[in-house]
């Protein structure tokens, strides 16, 4: 059989020739992915290349000798660069393979119609050689792709950061991730350890990053509300701090920082998990200034802290609640499942050690910023861990117009 090869090698490379002309044609107007990312030209080279290896690997394997596959990775990690289907060029290699065994065939009847019962053992072969070439080029075509894969990964992840540091102007990495001039935008920090699968086609669309202080999510909020990204991550009770909504790439950073300190204000535990900033103004305040929220803490509530630790727990959770409730003394003995006079003498015992008075705006607002650089100093694992109040029964609501009176019992 090699013999014959051997005689009609010539006539074989000039229909060789003819044939990929045929099916550069049919690949151009049968597959839209071939159209695209290459011209007629090129195709009908890189095809002509392709007929001539499976002949030739034929040629080498009726001899013994092992197929050379490099220019068949060649031909896979190239096109992978490029982007073409592996599904659209194994089709064409299949249907090479059979024009080369049609090629082959009309080159010996042409030379020598009696020796045509003698191709009919080289099927097996020729099609074994196509297996290993197609083998070859889809192995290489996989390892392009997954580098080609990572190097968008990184170049997706260096966008990001540029966009969420403020590293330069914004409008490059924003039109290269997709993301509008004007919109509207935000930016959640979960805490370190925590990550999320990916939203559904309904929410927000978020691109994640692994970050140092926590894994960062940019989320295009477009008609979304914002109170649709915590529902996101509701479901996952992970602690995560949410940004307010900015309208450009370039506020990003800024809302990148807000979310982290957004975050700081999450409880470590009890309590809604995701924090948005805007409901956390003042323990995001307390959390921005660590020097002055340690001075809060041992001038607005030393006294308290120095009682021991069942005392100190329980001012400090009465006094929590009682914050939560709106100074409703009521609705806090209700949270606390205690009676309301009980509250009322833990709040007056709690006014007597810190010298304020929580019937003077002031004073509360003191109180509220101290409580809450507890809360911040108890959310550090490293510190000791001050509880959360109990969860609020479900209480109805306060009437319209009731006026929530000083806790102070009567006389």
């Amino acid at each position: 059989m090699e013999r014959i090869i051997e005689e009609i090698r010539e006539d074989l490379s000039r229909r060789i020739t003819v044939t990929a002309d045929r099916l550069a044609d049919r690949t151009l107007a049968e597959d839209p992915a071939y159209a695209a990312l290459l011209g007629r030209a090129e195709l009908r080279e890189r095809i002509r290349l392709d007929l001539r290896q499976c002949v030739e690997g034929l040629d080498r394997a009726l001899r013994g000798l092992p197929v050379e596959l490099a220019d068949a990775r060649a031909t896979g990690a190239l096109l992978a660069e490029r982007g073409l289907p592996l599904a659209s060029l194994l089709r064409a290699r299949r249907r090479g393979g059979r024009m080369v065994w049609q090629t082959l065939g009309e080159s010996v009847a042409a030379h020598d119609p009696a020796a045509l019962p003698r191709l009919l053992p080289a099927a097996a072969v020729l099609w074994d050689v196509q297996d290993q070439l197609s083998d070859a080029l889809s192995d290489a075509y996989r390892r392009a792709e997954t580098a080609r894969s990572d190097r968008e990964r990184e170049h997706r992840a260096a966008l990001l950061d540029a966009l969420l540091d403020g590293a330069g102007p914004a409008s490059g990495p924003a039109a290269e991730l997709g993301l509008p001039e004007r919109g509207r935008f935000a930016v959640v920090v979960l805490a370190p350890g925590a990550s999320v699968d990916p939203p559904d086609a309904k929410a927000p669309r978020v691109l994640w990053r692994i970050r140092a202080e926590g894994e960062t999510g940019l989320v295009e909020l477009g008609h979304h509300p914002l109170e649709s990204v915590r529902e996101l991550l509701a479901p996952l009770r992970i602690r995560a701090g949410i940004s307010p909504v900015v309208e450009t790439p370039d506020d990003l950073a800024r809302a990148r920082r807000l979310a982290a300190l957004a975050l700081r204000t999450a409880p470590a535990s009890g309590g809604p998990c995701t924090a948005l900033l805007d409901e956390r103004l003042p323990g995001a305040l307390v959390a921005s200034q660590a020097e002055l929220a340690g001075r809060l803490r041992q001038v607005v509530l030393g006294p308290v802290l120095a009682l021991p630790a069942e005392d100190r727990r329980v001012l400090l959770t009465t006094l929590g609640t009682w914050l939560t409730c709106q100074g409703s003394t009521t609705y806090a003995a209700q949270r606390l499942y205690c009676h309301r006079n009980t509250v009322s003498n833990r709040l007056r015992r709690l006014e007597q050690l810190t010298g304020r008075t929580l019937s003077d705006p002031a004073h509360v607002v003191e109180l509220a910023l101290a409580h809450a650089a507890v809360l911040q100093r108890a959310n550090d694992p490293l510190n000791s861990s001050i509880p959360q109040p109990p969860p609020l029964p479900q209480a109805a609501p306060t009437p319209a117009g009731t006026v929530r009176r000083s806790p102070r019992p009567p006389a």
